[in-house]
């Protein structure tokens, strides 16, 4: 009887193993890992959510006012005259050369580098060099823009006598050096992940070592290099300091490198330090420049998607 009195004894009931509490507890702190990493995605996500919600509810607004015809047509953009024109047509002929001469300095370069420390450099050569080169990257921009204004301008002027002060050429040049530790960075990154089989395999075929890097070890790790270079052209489309101090800020429609011109980054920057109310015609520009130049690295980020495929379909 005792003994039955003893086994109803609440107290006497088993307790929860210190292996099944801790269990629990495992199974708490990943569901709230999983909760913080989904968070910390979805921000990004409705940040990007509402900067194109922004720019389109705005662009709509400026459409009633604006033709889309005109807009694309136009071969002027003054829409802070009396006398006001909306081409786009003439940032965009500004903000591709620029980009287009950036490209043409930072791709090849970049890419040399890359193999360079991927294939080429001492382990001891690559410790130090790419720190330095990744230093490259942060200097501010604004910084590049005055070294374009007064050192690449008057240097670019005794080569080419008619070049003058402010001009697309100098800001790209410079740009495309800015440039350069994104591509460098991520592509060597791409070609120190390809297997070392393969460049056994081309050895032991008795290629040399700078056969092997372009082409052996350069296909197999164009995925990463197309990444790299789609950062670099919207990080070029997006520039903004170097082209706003080197380049003019003058509305011109040109596809010469040697002209001043402005682009749709450094004409958002001169509109936004303006005194125009909110809501005005000319504010709104702005946002129909900013949506035009997310539609432009989207275009170039599509492209990239397409040619990344193809390429691994031929390969």
């Amino acid at each position: 009887m005792n003994h039955a009195m003893t086994a109803n004894n609440p107290s006497d009931l088993p307790m929860v193993s210190d292996r099944l509490s801790r269990k629990a507890m495992r199974h708490v702190s990943e569901r709230l890992i999983e909760a913080l990493l989904f968070a910390a995605a979805a921000v990004s996500v409705l940040t990007t959510v509402g900067i194109v919600y922004v720019l389109v509810s705005e662009s709509v607004q400026f459409f009633q006012q604006v033709s889309i015809v005109d807009f694309l047509t136009d071969t002027q953009w003054t829409p802070l005259f009396d006398d006001a024109h909306f081409g786009i047509m003439v940032l965009i002929s500004g903000t591709l050369v620029s980009s287009l001469v950036a490209l043409v300095v930072a791709i090849p370069m970049g890419t040399i580098i890359a193999i360079y420390l991927s294939e080429f450099a001492h382990g001891n050569v690559r410790e130090i060099a790419k720190p330095i080169l990744e230093l490259l990257g942060g200097i501010p921009t604004i910084v590049f823009g005055y070294f374009a204004l007064l050192i690449v301008t008057p240097m670019l002027q005794k080569l080419i006598p008619s070049l003058p002060g402010f001009s697309l050429l100098s800001a790209g040049l410079v740009m495309g050096i800015m440039i350069v530790p994104y591509i460098a960075s991520l592509s060597e990154d791409a070609m120190r992940a390809v297997p070392m089989s393969l460049r056994e395999g081309s050895y032991a075929l008795g290629s040399t070592r700078l056969h092997t890097a372009l082409h052996v070890v350069v296909p197999a790790a164009f995925s990463g290099l197309a990444a790299s270079y789609i950062l670099a052209i919207s990080r070029a489309v997006g520039e903004t300091m170097i082209l706003a101090v080197a380049a003019g800020m003058q509305p011109n429609l040109t596809w010469n490198p040697m002209e001043p011109a402005a682009t749709i980054t450094s004409f958002i920057v001169q509109v936004a330090l303006g005194d125009l109310p909110h809501g005005s015609i000319g504010y709104q520009t702005i946002f129909a420049a900013g949506l035009t130049l997310i539609l432009i690295t989207l275009m170039f980020n599509i492209l990239g998607q397409w040619l990344r495929r193809r390429y691994r379909e031929n390969y």
